[in-house]
Formats: structure tokens, sequence, C-alpha cells
């Protein structure tokens, strides 16, 4: 099963984070070829499944952290810094309008 399951997951990072549907096709599909028995195909849905989540999470941090980088290199202003305008515009409108 260990076999499988690395084969199962060397489909790629595609097939893992295409849902649900997609990963319940390509298991059935190896049953039928005989790879994997009918009561292993739950726990292997499963894995692929638990698989794709975190890599999609993997992903989603890598792709975060280089969208940042490339901002700070190009000295684009992130929602964090348009937050903290906001915050001073709003503070300065009060005081210029105390005064």
């Amino acid at each position: 099963m260990k076999n499988t399951i690395g084969k199962a997951i060397s489909l790629g990072l595609g097939l893992a984070i295409a849902g649900k549907e997609q990963v319940e096709k390509t298991v059935e599909e190896l049953v039928k070829k005989g790879e994997v028995t009918k009561g292993e195909s739950k726990e292997l849905i499963e894995h692929l499944l638990r698989k794709g989540e975190e890599m999609k999470g993997q992903m989603e941090a890598i792709a975060r952290e280089k969208v940042s980088s490339v901002f700070a290199e190009k000295g684009i202003a992130t929602l964090e810094d348009m937050k903290r305008l906001e915050a001073r515009i709003e503070a300065l409108e009060r005081q210029n309008a105390d005064n």
C-alpha cells in the first residue's frame, strides 16, 4: 500500500488539490487496475485529500511570501501599508478638525 500511496502522491499536486471528485475518480481507476483494493481505497482517498490540503497550504504560503518579496523589492504598498496610511490620514483629519 505504501508504494501505491507513493505512486498516487507522485501523480502531482494538481490531482491532490483538484478536489474530492477527481481524487475519488483516480483512486477508482487504481482499484480497477488492481493496484489498490476496494478496502484500501477509502484510506487512500482520505490520505490524498489530507496531503492535498497540506500541499495547498504550503503553496499558498510560498506564493504569499514571493508576492510580499516582489512588492517590497518594487516598492509596492501592501494592504498593511495602506491601512497604516488610512489610520494616519484619519488621525490627521481629526486633529485638523479640532483646530
